[in-house]
């Protein structure tokens, strides 16, 4: 299935000549950086901002040299099979890896569609995870490192020091990488070209996260359902970050929990939603991060799920997922779900009820089988 989800599109653009816009851009920003051209303006044949590190003009060489559309065909073959693999080798049994595999196929092919990102977000933080629980804390350092020089999304594996058996290993590994990720590029585009780079970075990062706060393609988030609903401009977002972080850190103080995988794969389905639900970036696409934790969260839990949880899936599969399709009433998404960003809505009220779990129940049961709790 996957596959066919990769050659479909990627014939369509190509036999029609449509614009695949964030191919365009990652390829050439590997072209803009090898001839010390500034990264982080827009240039007509990409339309739009890189906004990446200046590490990830280096990671997109091996693809650059290559024929433009043999190297767009790679590139859709890695955002597809790099996260389908994180899930596969993943702590869940196999009926629970295929019930995430396809409550996020929607999601997934429309970052496939159009040659996104975000499923690698997915799998680096999903990667993290799987590393820190084998006590392999060098290849979680280096993912960590990588997730954040490239994109800051994955800064958040760091929720997983806790879990780490080899804290001061976790630390000096996450440093160490850090460091090494940074000066890499330097060593092929120079130092003072990619020092600018990182501050002409840090710029246009603060610069587009004031363009995303009412865009409506953009800050579909928790955050974004708050600003675009009351339409007020003038207060800050830490009034929602702070106590959303607060909400989020507090399960951590539960230490006997630890013990307990279904705890700690409750934490992980924390992070994949948090990540997406407090970023004013958070964009459609970003949305198979977040419903992967909705699928993890179900899933996971040593309990049976009860009629609620499911009717929240399903509000979670019809409002998030399908709505953006041709499934959904067109007049709906566009003049109701797409400018208050409610696209975000079921995340937000499963990750509402996910931390409230987190803080109440007692995740040391035996794990039912997942199809008990299905219809």
């Amino acid at each position: 299935m996957y596959l066919v989800m990769v050659i479909v599109p990627w014939l369509r653009v190509w036999l029609q000549g449509k614009f695949d816009l964030d191919y365009s851009i990652f390829y050439h920003s590997f072209w803009h950086a090898w001839q010390q051209m500034p990264l982080y303006i827009v240039y007509p044949e990409d339309d739009n901002y890189f906004l990446y590190g200046p590490l990830f003009p280096l990671l997109m060489a091996p693809l650059a040299v290559l024929p433009y559309q043999l190297g767009r065909l790679c590139w859709m073959l890695i955002i597809t099979y790099v996260p389908y693999w994180s899930i596969r080798q993943s702590f869940f049994n196999k009926s629970q890896q295929l019930f995430i595999l396809w409550f996020i196929a929607v999601e997934a092919y429309t970052c496939i569609l159009d040659s996104e990102s975000n499923s690698l977000i997915l799998a680096c933080i999903l990667f993290t995870f799987y590393f820190v629980e084998k006590e392999k804390d060098c290849w979680a350092g280096l993912l960590i490192a990588l997730g954040t020089v490239t994109k800051i999304y994955g800064i958040m594996g760091l929720a997983f020091f806790f879990f780490s058996r080899h804290k001061i290993k976790f630390v000096g590994w996450v440093l160490a990488w850090t460091i090494i990720l940074l000066v890499l590029p330097m060593l092929v585009f120079g130092v003072d070209y990619i020092w600018q780079e990182y501050y002409e970075w840090y710029e246009v990062l603060v610069h587009k996260n004031n363009l995303n706060q009412f865009a409506a393609g953009q800050n579909i988030s928790l955050l974004g359902i708050v600003r675009k609903v009351s339409g007020c401009a003038t207060y800050s977002d830490l009034w929602l970050l702070i106590p959303g972080f607060i909400a989020f850190i507090l399960p951590y103080l539960r230490l006997k929990q630890y013990q307990n995988m279904a705890f700690r794969e409750a934490m992980l389905a924390s992070v994949l939603m948090f990540v997406v639900l407090f970023s004013t970036g958070s964009e459609s696409y970003g949305y198979i991060i977040a419903m992967a934790g909705v699928a993890i969260w179900y899933t996971t839990a040593p309990w049976k799920r009860n009629k609620w949880d499911l009717a929240l899936m399903i509000f979670a599969f019809i409002l998030t997922s399908l709505s953006p399709s041709d499934l959904f009433p067109k007049q709906i998404w566009r003049e109701l779900i797409k400018p208050y960003s409610l696209k975000a809505l079921p995340v937000v009220f499963i990750w509402f009820k996910l931390t409230y779990e987190l803080y109440t129940c007692n995740y040391s049961e035996n794990r039912p089988d997942i199809t008990s709790s299905l219809p």
